[in-house]
């Protein structure tokens, strides 16, 4: 009998963002100053204060395997600061945490999807989205947006794309990659839809403290008990608190998704890296001013990338009100030549930027958004600056 790979493994596309990261990083091996758009990861340090918990977890010998849902201390504060923070009631028992948001949304998709089940995925959307939907044997529905119209999703078109199959839907508020915030009205229109139709909600927060500009983070599950009942809230501590490597995230869902949850990662992973989650537990306690601060300063950098691209020529945007991105409108420079070469799309036009620039953004094909780049504003304004003048510089060469 021939060898050969599963066809789940073969059928899956591997993480833009990533990928994009990973040439970067050679570059830089290189001597190359690399002017990272690309991936979406706080250039900030993670607090002292945390980085002093992980120290005290050693000390206090706090390196065997804990229960696989998380350390009860953990837990709890989690459901403090959901109760505090979002208007949203759960117990110790409604809570896992896992290595990462991103472990919790798939083992979200799995706790809930069976094989042929439709989750409607509003478009542009965050890379792994699609691909963590096919891992759990469920069929991505794209319900695309428009840039006109702040590329929130429309509920009449939900409706229409909804079928027998239906199971779930992703809202992802603040939202990667386009910075949209879902408006509460919005919210409350997807919320009452998803309580009409019986399906479930995979509500990603995990940008909830990056919202600018008056705007205010509203979770879905805060609607009433229908909507709860439905929705499983997914979060982290990567994003606000400069936590990437740390891998702790958690899902917020009724006892019975949760024990669902926790049952598939007993086998899968069991419980997230305990001095880790030591640290997780003393952060959840405290960090409000260096929140504060790091929102205040993405917020400025937010408006220099912004201003500055008003400014360009054959690229455009909207205005972001959460998150630390911003989709490029590139369509003027699709099919164009650079050096002898067409810019056959904005895949191509990545390339030609990271070669020609030392520029890297990430394609929005990717996202499911042709004609467009995603560049996170999660860089120095030196960076800001000097990277957007050297896409000034690139496109100055365009034919």
């Amino acid at each position: 009998m021939a060898l050969y790979l599963s066809s789940r493994c073969t059928g899956i596309s591997p993480s833009a963002t990533l990928a994009v990261d990973t040439r970067a990083k050679q570059l830089r091996a290189q001597g190359k100053h690399v002017y990272g758009f690309g991936v979406g990861e706080p250039d900030f340090p993670t607090p002292e204060y945390i980085c002093e918990a992980a120290r005290e977890a050693l000390s206090l010998g706090l390196t065997r395997y804990t229960p696989v849902a998380g350390t009860p201390e953990l837990r709890s504060a989690i459901a403090n600061k959901l109760e505090q923070e979002n208007n949203l009631s759960y117990s110790p028992k409604e809570i896992i945490v896992s290595n990462g948001a991103k472990q919790s949304l798939l083992n979200a998709f799995i706790a809930i999807l069976n094989p042929g089940d439709e989750v409607l995925l509003p478009m542009p959307c965050w890379v792994s989205y699609p691909e963590m939907i096919r891992m759990a044997g469920g069929v991505p529905i794209a319900v695309p947006t428009k840039e006109s119209e702040g590329f929130l999703p429309n509920v009449n078109l939900l409706r229409k794309l909804t079928t027998p199959r239906t199971k779930a839907i992703v809202v992802n508020s603040p939202n990667n990659p386009t910075g949209c915030v879902y408006p509460r009205e919005l919210l409350e229109e997807i919320a009452a839809f998803a309580v009409e139709k019986e399906i479930y909600v995979v509500s990603d927060e995990i940008y909830e403290r990056l919202v600018y500009d008056g705007y205010e983070h509203v979770s879905i599950a805060s609607f009433g008990d229908d909507i709860r009942k439905n929705t499983i809230v997914v979060n982290g501590l990567s994003k606000t608190f400069a936590m990437t490597g740390w891998r702790i995230g958690y899902a917020a869902a009724s006892a019975e998704i949760v024990q669902a949850m926790e049952a598939y990662q007993s086998h899968a992973t069991s419980g997230p890296n305990s001095i880790a989650q030591y640290a997780a537990y003393k952060a959840l306690a405290n960090g409000q001013e260096y929140i504060r601060a790091m929102r205040e300063e993405y917020d400025a950098r937010r408006k220099l990338m912004v201003e500055t691209i008003e400014k360009m020529d054959g690229v455009s945007c909207i205005v972001p009100h959460g998150a630390f991105y911003v989709m490029l409108n590139c369509k003027e420079l699709i099919g164009r030549g650079f050096g002898g070469r067409i810019i056959d799309d904005a895949q191509t036009l990545s390339i030609m930027l990271l070669d020609a620039m030392n520029v890297a953004v990430v394609p929005g094909d990717a996202f499911e958004a042709p004609g467009f780049c995603r560049i996170s504003y999660a860089v120095s304004r030196e960076d800001i600056r000097d990277g957007l003048a050297a896409i000034g510089r690139f496109i100055a060469q365009v034919d």
